[in-house]
């Protein structure tokens, strides 16, 4: 056998760069664009998100209940309304546990790799506080997690792990009688309260006066507890940009402006107006709100063709310019030259009507944006934002599938690169739903798990798992990504091998997952890539002390070890130079010998390597470290070490 673990070029979507130089680096653009989307939506279970909750939660009604059944029986089901803050609420009540054993992470929510359980103990680890998030499922799910939860919980307590659920508030009545003992019901905590804890973070103090002005209390009486923490980032943003004299009274009127519902007056303002071209260029500007008016008017043009509406026999010039029908709509171009309605909050009211009122044109209204994001005349500017309005409205009114079939096709071997970063956003507004998360990780894995991905969009999922999959699912991350280190080359798979390994690493829990699956694969033999995984991965020293760590560590080179010495042999020298410190010889070695069980053949390789390493620096410390891996070589086999072996 003469192949070696690496990478070719097998397929190019846009620019391939295969030489040293300067380049345009598609993983680093949407990595920021994700990270700075994520930013917005601090819903994961990441430290550092957790370190943010803490310091602006205010517990809700029936917290400290909540806790001490997760004290006294490892598990409690957290059930309330939606908006109450319950996902926050469990996250806190593992936040607050003792972190000296084990980790704090999310229970994946798909089966991977696996028809089997939908809770696998093998998830549970000592000391580890697990979240299990069920607020979005549906029925059989719920069903089949609940026939398993007992024995779940078994090992819970065996472990010291503690187990916290956000229950699935409208199927409340199929919670099973033995788990209504476990379940609190916490409420939901003052708005207000909320909303000062927020500022007083960000160092502004108002007072109880500043806080009683109609507005403000009737929005915090309907806004739901993240909206209400949005608020207080729009007021310190506002502080930031406002003149020295401006106080508080003004960073919150500024900061409500648009937050008022407009849907009253877009519904009659649509009455009394019924035109069609009236009608496109009012959603033309709410979607592309921002934009020039010259991408106003072709994106009411477009969805007057997508929607097949017959022409305007009227010459152009006998017609209103563009100026005139932009203020027949509310609209006005500002000094930058972009147009937007002159009331706040206009243009979410048109876009929520049109999805609401109109579902029978919701399909080509996706194909409508389709068409405005892949003419590259269309939208220069404001695309993050045109994304991110489509992706809320398609979740909103439950067509996931309108995201997931625009990545595919802005992905497509014909599609320019330029939408990749679209597509990331798309993908990563999905993931993000409370809702349908689920749906498109699911999906992430199919399509990672396909033979028939494109390489466009294989490129697209790659920072899609490393940064938004991986802040809240980062099993499920390292599953995708571990089967997109697989399947793909080129750049693509550099970058896919690159995510995959900074993420094992970042994670003791992680790290003895990704050995574990590489141990599996290289059994199997299927993936060659496994083998290079695995020799950049593995660290002699790290977790050697725990005895699965081990045995995946002996699985895996028993199988790297089949191949010639030149494919291994520069690994094994960093193992043996590590096994040079008394404190971990033993263990590292152990590994080593045990690695070739009884194989006189692999066993005449490992020595050979290691003579190769012996010799490259000839000293007293590496000829004794071969001489005691050679006993324990021979040990393995059967054979008594003869004292004068080396």
């Amino acid at each position: 056998m003469t192949e070696t673990f690496g990478s070719y070029v097998h397929e190019a979507h846009g620019s391939v760069h295969s030489g040293d130089g300067p380049q345009y680096n598609f993983y680093y653009a949407a990595e920021a664009r994700l990270r700075e989307q994520a930013s917005r939506r601090p819903r994961a279970v990441a430290r550092e998100d957790r370190e943010q909750f803490a310091t602006r939660f205010v517990p809700p009604r029936g917290m400290q209940l909540a806790r001490d059944r997760l004290d006294e029986r490892n598990t409690v089901l957290i059930d309330g309304l939606p908006g109450s803050g319950r996902r926050t609420a469990a996250i806190m009540l593992l936040h607050d546990l003792s972190d000296t054993r084990g980790s704090l992470h999310e229970l994946p929510d798909t089966s991977d790799d696996t028809a089997a359980s939908p809770l696998d103990v093998r998830d549970i680890s000592v000391g580890d506080r697990l979240l299990l998030d069920l607020s979005e499922t549906g029925e059989a799910r719920y069903l089949a997690i609940q026939n398993v939860l007992s024995d779940f919980r078994d090992s819970l307590v065996r472990r010291g792990a503690h187990l916290a659920v956000v229950l699935p508030h409208h199927l409340g009545y199929l919670l099973q009688g033995e788990l209504k003992r476990l379940t609190v019901e916490i409420g939901r905590p003052s708005a207000q309260r909320v909303l000062v804890r927020h500022l007083r973070h960000e160092g502004i103090e108002p007072s109880q006066s500043d806080l009683g002005g109609s507005d403000l209390l009737n929005y915090l009486t309907q806004a739901p507890l993240r909206e209400v923490a949005g608020l207080a980032d729009r007021i310190r943003r506002c502080r930031e940009v406002s003149p020295a004299d401006r106080g508080f009274s003004h960073w919150l009127a500024e900061s409500l402006v648009g937050q008022q519902d407009q849907r009253s007056r877009v519904a009659a303002d649509l009455s009394a107006r019924p035109d069609g071209r009236h009608r496109a260029l009012l959603l033309s500007l709410a979607l592309f709100h921002g934009a020039a008016p010259g991408a106003v008017l072709q994106g009411a043009n477009a969805l007057l063709r997508v929607l097949s509406h017959p022409p305007d026999p009227t010459p152009r010039l006998d017609r209103a310019d563009l100026y005139a029908e932009l203020s027949d709509i509310g609209a006005e171009t500002r000094a930058d030259g972009r147009v937007r309605f002159r009331i706040a909050g206009y243009d979410r009211a048109v876009r929520d009507h049109f999805w609401t009122f109109l579902p029978d044109i919701r399909r080509q209204l996706r194909d409508w944006f389709d068409m405005c994001l892949t003419d590259p005349s269309l939208l220069r500017y404001g695309r993050k934002e045109a994304v991110a309005r489509f992706a809320a409205q398609s979740l909103r009114t439950a067509r996931p599938e309108d995201l997931s079939w625009l990545a595919h096709r802005w992905t497509s071997s014909k599609a320019p690169a330029r939408l990749d970063l679209d597509a990331a956003q798309l993908l990563a507004c999905g993931l993000d739903d409370e809702r349908y998360g689920r749906f498109f990780r699911q999906q992430i894995y199919d399509w990672s798990t396909s033979t028939e991905t494109s390489y466009g969009l294989r490129r697209v999922l790659v920072p899609v798992c490393s940064t938004t999959t991986a802040r809240s699912h980062p099993d499920q991350a390292l599953v995708r990504l571990h089967h997109l280190a697989r399947r793909t080359n080129g750049v693509v798979g550099v970058d896919a091998r690159r995510a995959l390994l900074d993420l094992a690493r970042s994670d003791d829990r992680l790290y003895r997952r990704m050995l574990d699956r590489l141990g599996a694969g290289i059994a199997q033999g299927q993936w060659v890539e496994d083998l290079a995984l695995f020799l950049e991965l593995a660290d002699p020293v790290r977790l050697v002390a725990h005895r699965s760590v081990r045995e995946s560590l002996i699985a895996c080179w028993s199988g790297v070890l089949r191949h010639p010495v030149e494919s291994w042999a520069a690994a094994l020298a960093r193992w043996l130079t590590a096994s040079e410190g008394v404190r971990h010889r033993e263990l590292v070695l152990r590994v080593l010998a045990a690695a070739c069980d009884t194989d006189v053949r692999i066993s005449g390789r490992l020595y050979h390597g290691a003579l190769l390493w012996q010799y490259a620096d000839p000293n007293a410390s590496r000829a004794e470290t071969v001489s005691l891996l050679l006993r324990k070589i021979n040990t393995a086999q059967g054979i008594e070490s003869h004292p004068l072996a080396v």
